[in-house]
């Protein structure tokens, strides 16, 4: 094969993978920007299967963003809940027998003559 060709492959391939990257973000954007309006047609088909849908308003359907913020912030920092420490760190050093595991001269090699 010429260099052209190989060139023209690159480019080829190139292009395609740019496409996919490009369809998939595509993808992607459009799932997450009707996720909301799915779940809240889900909720509503719920309400009104329970017949609570005269009692709700729009409002009340819409959860907002200060509100999610803080529900968010509440499930993170329940999950760091542990028991009081003292803050005081310990560092006591022990006598180590010699090790020629960390040795750095049985890494080091002697030049061929």
């Amino acid at each position: 094969m010429e260099s052209g060709a190989y060139i023209d492959q690159a480019l080829t391939i190139s292009l395609v993978g740019i496409v996919i990257v490009f369809v998939a973000l595509v993808f992607l954007f459009l799932v997450f920007s009707n996720l909301s309006k799915v779940l809240n047609k889900e909720t509503r088909k719920r309400l009104v299967k329970e017949g609570k849908l005269d009692q709700a308003t729009e409002d009340e359907l819409m959860i907002p963003g200060d509100v999610a913020a803080a529900i968010g912030m509440a499930l993170y920092l329940n999950d760091e809940v542990h028991d009081e420490e003292s803050g005081i760190i310990t560092i006591k050093r022990e006598p180590k027998s010699y090790s020629p595991w960390s040795s750095k001269i049985y890494g080091l090699r002697k030049s061929p003559r």
